[in-house]
């Protein structure tokens, strides 16, 4: 099918033809004219409602491609983004002109730059200062792993992490994302939404299955968001790891939904029952202080 992007010499013809076109609907030739023509006017008037760069689209796809790898070359980057191995080596240039990639002395391959940390550590500054203290306060109490997510789309997104004093630590880092439906800082985001945006979420969600224990139904979800509500904190019970348990709630704004939340994840091994009870009682009482001081 033709796009909107068709070379004049080619859609200006058809423009001729299409206008001279009697409304015979039997006429497959003048059918097929017609489509074409259509589909053009609708490229076109889509690129006028959506004006994007592409040198900045394409430079923002390079610097995806560092979330499942630290270190890139240029032919890998090429070969991910699908641009010419010399326009991408361009692109790279301005990045690293920029500071927003820097380049390993080892074996002249490239990672994310530090720019991009300092603005990173800009986003959400006012919530930062105001959790980072409870987290830490949460960290001394259990000794267990403990985050502050923010909801990005159908994703949670680390933003902030304090690893335990325990040998056996969690694998989540800082700008992971992991999805709502099986981490319990995605269910504890999710119970203080409306019926309507739950329903939106539950519509575009997968349900992917990461163990035998992930929620896999907008039901089961539901049902465990019922639970958060009921309590004020969420759980999952290596719904995402075999043998990780964590418990969350939410971060809520001025409008009681919530964006953010905090959770404490641990092995089952320490995550008992009683356990679990006595972090929820403690995350509920500090979400609830952080949600105050941040306008709720």
């Amino acid at each position: 099918m033709l796009e909107f992007y068709t070379p004049p010499f080619i859609i200006e013809p058809l423009f001729d033809i299409e206008k001279n076109l009697e409304n015979d609907n039997w006429n497959p030739i003048g059918t097929m004219i017609k489509c074409i023509v259509l589909h053009y006017r609708k490229g076109v008037a889509m690129a006028k409602n959506i004006k994007t760069i592409q040198s900045l689209e394409r430079a923002y796809n390079i610097l995806k491609c560092f979330e499942k790898k630290e270190e890139l070359g240029v032919t890998e980057i090429s070969n991910i983004v699908g641009l010419h191995k010399s326009t991408t080596y361009n692109l790279i240039s301005t990045l690293e002109h920029l500071d927003l990639l820097e380049k390993t002395k080892e074996d002249s391959k490239y990672k994310l730059g530090m720019e991009l940390f300092r603005l990173g550590t800009m986003v959400n500054s006012n919530l930062r200062s105001v959790a980072i203290p409870y987290l830490e306060k949460l960290s001394e109490l259990f000794s267990e792993t403990v985050n502050l997510v923010a909801r990005n789309g159908l994703k949670v997104i680390y933003l902030e992490k304090m690893d335990s004093t325990h040998s056996m630590r969690i694998s989540t880092r800082e700008g992971q994302q992991l999805p709502l439906h099986c981490t319990g800082v995605g269910k504890a985001i999710i119970s203080t939404l409306g019926e309507e945006e739950i329903n939106s979420i539950t519509k575009n969600l997968q349900f992917s299955k990461f163990t035998q224990y992930t929620v896999a139904s907008k039901e089961e979800l539901i049902e465990q968001i019922d639970k958060a509500r009921k309590r004020g904190y969420s759980e999952d019970i290596q719904e995402l790891e075999p043998g990780l348990t964590c418990v969350a709630a939410p971060i809520r704004d001025h409008t009681g939904k919530s964006k953010f939340a905090i959770s404490v994840s641990g092995p089952n091994t320490r995550m008992t029952k009683e356990v679990r009870r006595k972090i929820g009682i403690t995350l509920v009482k500090y979400t609830e202080e952080i949600s105050r001081k941040l306008g709720y």
